[in-house]
């Protein structure tokens, strides 16, 4: 069976899926694979454009309807949120404009908890693309943004200044781990099939794992950046037991993202 998949070059994407990728021993399927940035990802899956993505957790209510969500293959986690950083001073100015990776992204949301428990009212945004984020505020023709994937790991080498950790005030507001990203699947997919790609996923998870190196060249190629450092850190902080299988306390924190208002 032909299915289409949609995943992003990061380090924690290219490390789940690259034996998926590659092609599994008796895989039941052929994949056509998408790589891009996780807005774009949210874009295609809300146009119903891909069969199974790795996209934004808060974009699923925008997409329930012709999705499902997956037990397996997203990012969830503690002390791995999107950072608010500042190419000026250590404080946040909200007359100022803050740009964001993407409208339909996590990290757009999580700024906005962050933001209307701080000051209430709508923060002045702008959006782009998350590495067009980081380097407008390297030469400084962005004041303040916020950062995800690998930039987590590279703002204070690059002269930069946090302003908020954005997934630490989330697990101090509601108690529950980061959901950043989620695997989805289209609901006209009979319940074996997706039963099948879950064990795909979570099959090339597992020859991850097995492999002596953590980051393979595959992975290296893929990354928006090439010290090895980052994207051994990049790995190990965003794939962890919730990848593999989201549990009790993944679903409670997507259920508590897609209802943000009461948390």
């Amino acid at each position: 069976m032909r299915l289409s998949l949609g995943i992003s070059t990061c380090p924690n994407d290219t490390y789940i899926y690259e034996a998926l990728v590659a092609g599994l021993e008796n895989s039941p399927f052929e994949w056509d694979v998408h790589f891009a940035d996780v807005q774009t990802l949210n874009e295609m899956v809300i146009r119903g454009e891909l069969d199974v993505a790795k996209v934004s957790a808060q974009v699923f209510p925008s997409v329930r309807e012709n999705y499902r969500c997956l037990d397996c293959g997203g990012a969830i986690g503690y002390g791995c949120g999107p950072l608010l950083l500042s190419s000026q001073s250590a404080a946040f100015d909200p007359a100022q404009q803050t740009v964001l990776p993407g409208a339909n992204t996590t990290a757009a949301l999580l700024f906005r908890f962050w933001y209307g428990r701080k000051f209430g009212g709508v923060p002045q945004v702008r959006y782009a693309l998350f590495n067009e984020v980081y380097s407008s505020l390297l030469d400084k023709s962005s004041a303040q943004g916020v950062t995800i994937h690998e930039h987590r790991f590279t703002w204070e080498r690059d002269g930069l200044h946090l302003l908020q950790d954005l997934g630490a005030y989330w697990e101090q507001e509601t108690g529950s781990p980061i959901p950043l990203g989620i695997a989805v699947a289209r609901r006209s997919l009979p319940e074996e099939v997706v039963a099948d790609v879950e064990s795909e996923i979570r099959r090339s998870l597992s020859v991850a794992r097995g492999r002596s190196e953590l980051v393979s060249p595959f992975i290296r190629e893929m990354a928006q950046i090439s010290d090895e450092n980052v994207i051994e850190k990049h790995i190990r902080m965003f794939v962890n037991d919730f990848s593999e299988n989201v549990g009790e306390a993944g679903k409670r924190a997507l259920m508590c993202l897609w209802d943000v208002p009461k948390c």
